[in-house]
Formats: structure tokens, sequence, C-alpha cells
């Protein structure tokens, strides 16, 4: 648990977030050992565990998502799992949760530190409109806003092909700067961080902070590219009690 991430960002003293990796749980390989999906093949039991060893460290009630790579966003209620790629939340003790292992984490407070959201955007959900959806339930003007972007996949691991670099230049025509060439004919590295941070600044969100890791290089992470049969390390952020 020493090696978990806390998001350097200049956030109020009451908002509070976390990264974890892939240390300290009890999963077995190819989930070892902190695995926090409960939808991988991993033993239900160990899953329970590792949630538990969470939840007991920081004493939040994580909101748990059924992600669908799709745009919507709810309200992080800790005693049900909805459908949804995006929280938010103004309780404190509730904490915003997205799980990864290679798609994009952003986590979201305003600068009253009474309000906080956590999205889960891989290229589908960034393309479709996710943190502008989560941008909106935070019900802040933009200059109110930080983002932190947490661990994704790197600008140097990401083959994409044309269909998703025309999916985000036909919403956004700078998006086109977030995309070279790849070696392989007809393919390209997208970096999904530029993309993010192109999507927030377009909605006049400007502080935006972290970004940089890259999940498929980075041992400390599980990654779907890296392994296909692997777990998922989570995002959270919440407001103090």
């Amino acid at each position: 648990m020493s090696d978990w991430l806390i998001p350097d960002w200049p956030a109020p003293a009451r908002v509070k977030a976390c990264v974890t990796t892939r240390a300290g749980g009890v999963s077995v390989a190819p989930f070892d050992s902190l695995n926090l999906g409960d939808h991988v093949d991993d033993d239900p039991g160990a899953v329970t565990e590792n949630r538990r060893r969470l939840t007991d460290r920081f004493a939040i009630r994580p909101a748990w998502l059924r992600q669908v790579h799709g745009i919507a966003v709810v309200e992080a209620d800790p005693t049900q799992v909805a459908t949804a790629d995006a929280s938010w939340t103004a309780t404190p003790g509730i904490a915003c949760t997205a799980m990864t292992a290679d798609c994009l984490p952003v986590l979201f407070c305003n600068r009253a530190g009474t309000r906080v959201a956590a999205a889960h955007a891989g290229w589908r959900g960034l393309a479709n409109g996710v943190l502008e959806a989560t941008l909106d339930s935070l019900a802040t003007p933009a200059d109110e806003i930080l983002a932190w972007l947490g661990p994704a996949i790197g600008p140097q691991a990401f083959e994409v092909g044309p269909e998703v670099r025309e999916a985000f230049i036909a919403h956004l025509p700078q998006a086109v700067q977030a995309f070279v060439p790849s070696h392989n004919a007809g393919k390209f590295l997208a970096d999904i961080y530029a993309l993010a941070r192109l999507r927030l600044a377009a909605r006049g969100v400007s502080a935006v902070y972290g970004g940089g890791l890259c999940t498929v290089t980075d041992p400390r992470f599980f990654s779907y590219r890296r392994s296909p049969r692997t777990g998922r390390f989570a995002s959270l952020v919440w407001i103090e009690r």
C-alpha cells in the first residue's frame, strides 16, 4: 500500500484522492495482487478482501460502477452498482471511483471542496463526451474546476486505427495534433492525455494536472494491452468527513 499514488494537484485540503497499484492485495496471478475488478474472472472472495482493504485504509465508502465505455454520469451511491462511466458526490466519505487497466481515469473537484467526481475515459467515452458530461454534473463554472489525469496507456503504446482519429477530429479539429503516424501503415499513435486536455480546454477547464504515467510500460499497474487477462486498479476522489 505504500506505493499507491496520491495525486499531486492543488485540491482543497478536504478533498482527498488516491490511485491504487497492483500491490497490497490477496489475488493470485495473473490478478496479483490488489485486483479491484469483480468482472475479470478473479476469485470473488479475493476481490471482496481487496476492496475491504481499500475501504479500511481510508475509512471511505467507494461507489463502484458497472463501466460500459459510455457517457452516463450518476450520483455516487455505495449501496448500488450503477451502469455508468462517471460519478459525482457532494457527500463527505463517499468516494467516486473509476476502475481502469489502460483507459484514462480523470478525477475532478471544485475549488470550494464541496463537490468531486471521477470519470472512466476509454477512447470511445472520451470521444463521445464523458468528460463534458462529468463537468456538467459538477454544476460549477469551468474556472472553478480542477482535474487530474491518472495513469493510462501512453502515447508510444496506444496504436489506433483511422476511425479513432476521425472520431476525435470530427468533434474538435485541434485533436489532429494528438495523433502521429505509426510504423504500421494506416495506423496512428494516439496521446490520450493530450486528447483529454483538449476536450477539457474546449470547455474552459485549464487547471488540469497529472498525466504522463503509462500503464503498459509501468509494471505497478494492470494493463489490458500488456496482458488481456488481468485485474483493475482504481482511482478515487472523496471529500473528507
